[in-house]
């Protein structure tokens, strides 16, 4: 706001006769500036307390989960790697092992441990119309468990009904530990008291959702792991009939809620589908317009189809510049430290009246001036 009084007195050019007047003129323009710029940092938006608590409260959740996850997995006596997980999380796996599913980047997990992803997570679902107590449907892959437990912590602070699908394949560094995969992890937090949320369904995820690309020993580990954990097994490589019933059970679990959002975690063949277009979309809140035909598309069209906001959790770096948040940063910022509060407080009502307001009273000052000096 302040700038808008200094470039305006840059650019125009005044008759030497109306120079004092124009020097007054400004010196009004960056007062009132000014005053707005203090308004708008100083006045709080009447909803915005509860928005930002949230925000926080689900960083915090976050931590908590994640000093969860690094307990359990050091019980097995797991030494964690400095050099790769420079944090100490417990949330970054291997380079390879017998459950990877693809190539993947050190820097992108690192990154989404941040705990103040939860805290984006609570903005996006804001953003998309969610409100406490509404239920969600949730897709991923175990390429970002770090993601998971981010969408878990917002979905608890938010107080929401999530339905969580998961495949246990995943990429580089992602939950590929064969001894303390992605199935390890939520079994640790919902056992030690952390989140009260079990997946509605598991698979084995990679090429066809099938494991088609994995080591075959690892896809039969993940597989008896999942027939001894007793969660609903899907095992379906038709990529129609797999969509068609993970959208059933969807809307089976759901219950009498609607599904008020579906957010989708990393890059499953189930969720992404096969149509060259999946690769345009940008991460984040998508509002979507392209369809591609039934047999090509995922979850996250048929979602779209249906007109249920979809948040789309994959492409790391496009996400941190877009919302602010720190790439690969070390340490990891504290629960609430980072541009996405300041990014949260100007998409606030209040906010966006009072810069609507100080942008009318200049171009009225303007249209006045401007009638002045004809």
């Amino acid at each position: 706001m302040i700038m808008v009084g200094l470039h305006f007195y840059k650019d125009m050019k005044f008759p030497r006769e109306n120079a004092g007047k124009s020097c007054k003129f400004i010196l009004v323009l960056c007062v009132l500036s000014i005053v707005f710029f203090v308004l708008a940092k100083i006045v709080p938006p009447g909803d915005e307390e509860a928005f930002r608590k949230d925000m926080l409260g689900a960083s915090k959740n976050m931590v908590e989960a994640a000093e969860c996850i690094k307990k359990c997995r050091e019980s097995k006596s797991y030494t964690l790697d400095e050099n790769k997980d420079k944090n100490r999380t417990g949330l970054i796996g291997l380079e390879y092992s017998s459950i990877t599913t693809s190539i993947g980047s050190l820097e992108s997990k690192r990154t989404t441990t941040n705990p103040n992803f939860a805290g984006l997570v609570v903005f996006m679902l804001t953003e998309a119309g969610v409100k406490r107590g509404d239920a969600i449907a949730v897709g991923a892959s175990g390429s970002f468990p770090a993601l998971i437990v981010a969408v878990l912590s917002a979905a608890k602070e938010m107080d929401l009904k999530p339905l969580v699908m998961c495949s246990l394949g995943s990429s580089q560094w992602g939950a590929n530990d064969p001894d303390f995969h992605l199935l390890s992890m939520m079994e640790c937090l919902w056992k030690n008291g952390i989140f009260d949320i079990k997946p509605i369904a598991l698979s084995l995820g990679g090429d066809h959702d099938t494991a088609d690309d994995m080591d075959p020993y690892g896809g039969s580990l993940l597989a008896e792991d999942i027939r001894e954990s007793g969660i609903l097994y899907l095992h379906e490589p038709d990529l129609m009939s797999n969509v068609k019933e993970r959208m059933n059970l969807y809307e089976a679990e759901t219950g009498e809620k609607k599904i008020k959002a579906f957010v989708n975690i990393g890059g499953s063949w189930s969720n992404m589908g096969i149509d060259s277009s999946i690769l345009n979309l940008k991460p984040g809140f998508l509002k979507i317009k392209h369809i591609p035909p039934i047999e090509r598309r995922g979850i996250i069209y048929e979602m779209a189809v249906m007109g249920i906001p979809v948040i789309h959790l994959l492409y790391i770096n496009g996400l941190t510049k877009q919302y602010g948040l720190p790439w690969d940063p070390v340490p990891l910022p504290s629960p609430g430290k980072g541009n996405i509060y300041e990014i949260s407080r100007e998409r606030q009502p209040l906010f966006i009246i009072i810069a609507a307001l100080y942008l009318l009273i200049v171009i009225i000052m303007l249209s006045f001036r401007k009638v002045s000096l004809i």
